[in-house]
């Protein structure tokens, strides 16, 4: 079952393009392929993939009216767009979709955790308010059902726990005013954020770094020095929970245009920014002090 925690969130991604580019129809079949090419080029489950999406498109009017029902002071427009896409998916599962295939409880907190995992600090609680008073008019079925995901995850240790590296770096060049800017990238959630890429096992991280921010956003990058490790844990639809570990550098690169790898899923811009405009970006809070961190560090260069 784990590809069906991939398969959601690729379609949460997919319908949160559509609705974020305003509904345009037709494109959402586009969308989903670019999607899947990116993200999971060897899930084997696209039709659950493509009904997810296909039923939240068709049935959105019907699913929007119940979820200003459960959640009256919410008007849908005033919902941000990844919340919205989430509740879609959650309610079409919890109401529609085969009781056998999908029980109630598998069907919510799966919305929960696709939610905290793209959307804000409190929209994994949002989903669960929503769906759970669903949940209760519905009857709560199989409320003594254990997820079996649940069973799976929880007898993992941390020390135990697969670790996927990635690298990154906070870039910076000299304009041709003499100033220095910082490059970023933003993704489809609506952050700046940091370039970075998967790192292989036994590659060089400083060289894999560079190769890989060289991919993203087209440019020659230098590293001068190590920043920051940062870990999370996160769940991996095939292996279950692993601790991601991010390396980030701080790096110089010339200044010259940006250009982002054709086709990137999840991001879809790459700019550079003058440092008194750094504080004024909406970043995750996680990326927040590793780019303090930088120009604490630019300004004694």
């Amino acid at each position: 079952m784990a590809n069906r925690h991939l398969s959601r969130s690729i379609a949460t991604q997919s319908l949160f393009e559509w609705d974020f580019n305003g509904q345009q129809n037709g494109v959402i079949d586009r969308i989903v392929d670019r999607n899947l090419k990116e993200f999971a080029p060897g899930l084997d489950d696209r039709v659950f993939v493509d009904r997810l999406v296909h039923e939240v498109v068709v049935g959105r009017r019907k699913l929007d009216h119940i979820i200003e029902k459960a959640a009256p002071e919410w008007p849908i427009e005033k919902i941000a767009i990844i919340d919205r896409n989430v509740l879609r998916i959650g309610l079409w599962e919890l109401l529609f979709a085969d009781r056998k295939e999908v029980p109630a409880r598998v069907a919510i907190n799966e919305a929960i955790e696709v939610a905290k995992t793209y959307g804000g600090e409190n929209s994994g609680k949002f989903v669960n308010g929503v769906l759970g008073t669903v949940y209760k008019e519905i009857g709560e079925p199989g409320k003594d059902d254990v997820p079996l995901k649940k069973k799976r995850l929880k007898d993992v240790p941390y020390e135990d726990m697969p670790i996927e590296k990635l690298g990154g770096a906070v870039i910076y060049a000299r304009h041709p005013d003499g100033a220095p800017r910082l490059a970023f990238v933003h993704d489809i959630f609506g952050h700046w954020t940091l370039s970075k890429g998967h790192l292989e096992k036994d590659q060089v991280e400083e060289i894999a770094t560079t190769r890989k921010i060289k991919e993203e956003i087209g440019i020659d990058i230098r590293i001068i020095e190590k920043l920051a490790e940062n870990e999370y844990v996160a769940s991996n639809p095939e292996t279950g929970k692993i601790r991601k570990r991010v390396t980030y550098y701080l790096a110089e690169a010339p200044f010259q245009p940006l250009k982002l790898e054709e086709g990137k899923g999840g991001l879809d811009d790459v700019r550079w920014f003058p440092l008194t405009s750094v504080p004024e970006l909406k970043m995750y809070d996680d990326v927040v002090p590793i780019v303090t961190r930088a120009l604490n560090r630019l300004s004694n260069i």
